[in-house]
């Protein structure tokens, strides 16, 4: 009889088979991999990890689901489906979870792993030229006036404006991880000047975050005074929450753009949607909302200075072979022990 294996990985969001089998291709001697597609709910779009909602099992597939995860000493992300987070604790053996996200560190508190020996490595640096593209995108549908451009358009008018230009503009990103490096190396080919602010400021950084200035988190104000455009790049964390409040918009000069690629939950959304209405906010990019889905009674809908993103901004078709390659690095340190050179291991104090 042969013996069970010593790691079982069982992907419990949807993952394209392509995938699936360059993980079972590249998986150490020793490994099971657990892919059982009519178990996870029918994706919407290329890189969906939710699925469509009103999913339910049967009771076979239950059966077959809490088998595979009572199995499972390894997850490709967090068990999807009806009971939601609560699908992990169906997993009791399982060490080391690799999500699809990587702003989880709520998530994992809210799923009392704080505590735990449960390994959680994330996505990070996957999303960041998506969400960098949609930053460029925001900034320059502003400073070249895209919403005359469309009025023009439909009203048949050709009359010649003079619009703006990025370059010489200010832009301040709060939160310079992978992602804000990202957007303010994008940004420096437009030649715009880059102010980061992070949690452990020093002069060494400006080369790694392609910024000018470095600024610590209680240096905020200084860092968004002059700024033309602000991108939230920060992780949600108890240290953010409602961080970009009525203060921080009093400290900004009028007209300011604002995108927020972070968690809604980092803004004070009251302070910031009366700070749209004011015209201090010129222009606002979206791609999250305190409240996901936004609600369909929430003034952002109708302001004509706000553009929502439907948090999309991160997903891209190359999302899924990206988090493969990680799966696939950190699978084979995983099974030889070699757990220190993990890569994107979830700092569970920090939150990122």
């Amino acid at each position: 009889m042969t013996s069970p294996s010593p790691y079982v990985a069982f992907i419990t969001s949807p993952l394209e088979y392509e995938y699936v089998e360059r993980i079972r291709e590249a998986a150490p001697e020793g490994v099971e991999i657990l892919y059982q597609p009519d178990l996870l709910p029918q994706t919407r779009y290329i890189a969906d990890h939710k699925g469509r909602d009103g999913f339910a099992r049967t009771p076979a597939q239950d059966r077959r689901w809490r088998d595979a995860l009572a199995r499972a000493t390894i997850l490709w992300d967090f068990p999807s489906g009806p009971e939601g987070a609560r699908g992990l604790a169906l997993a009791p053996q399982v060490k080391w979870v690799q999500t699809t996200s990587s702003g989880v560190g709520q998530a994992v508190a809210n799923m009392g792993l704080a505590d735990s020996d449960v390994i959680v490595t994330t996505a990070r640096g996957v999303h960041a030229d998506a969400l960098a593209e949609f930053a460029l995108f925001i900034m320059l549908a502003h400073v070249k006036d895209l919403p005359r451009l469309q009025r023009d358009q439909q009203a048949h008018r050709w009359e010649r404006y003079c619009c703006g230009e990025l370059s010489g503009k200010s832009l301040t990103i709060i939160g310079a991880g992978q992602v804000g490096a990202r957007v303010a190396c994008l940004a420096r080919a437009f030649n715009m000047r880059v102010n980061a602010v992070v949690n452990r400021p020093s002069p060494e950084r400006r080369t790694e975050l392609f910024a000018d200035e470095v600024y610590g988190q209680a240096d905020l104000k200084s860092a968004v005074k002059d700024a033309d455009y602000i991108v939230l790049a920060t992780p949600h964390t108890p240290q953010t929450e409602r961080m970009i409040d009525g203060e921080i918009w009093a400290a900004t000069k009028r007209g300011v753009v604002f995108v927020n690629i972070a968690r809604g939950q980092v803004v004070d959304e009251p302070a910031m949607i009366e700070a749209l209405g004011s015209g201090h906010i010129g222009l606002a990019g979206l791609d999250v909302a305190a409240t996901e889905p936004l609600p369909p009674g929430s003034p952002l809908w109708s302001m004509p200075n706000v553009i929502i993103s439907p948090h999309s901004a991160s997903t891209a078709p190359s999302e899924n072979g990206k988090i493969t390659d990680i799966f696939i690095r950190n699978l084979n340190h995983y099974v030889r022990g070699e757990t220190e050179q993990m890569i994107n291991v979830l700092d569970k104090a920090r939150m990122y």
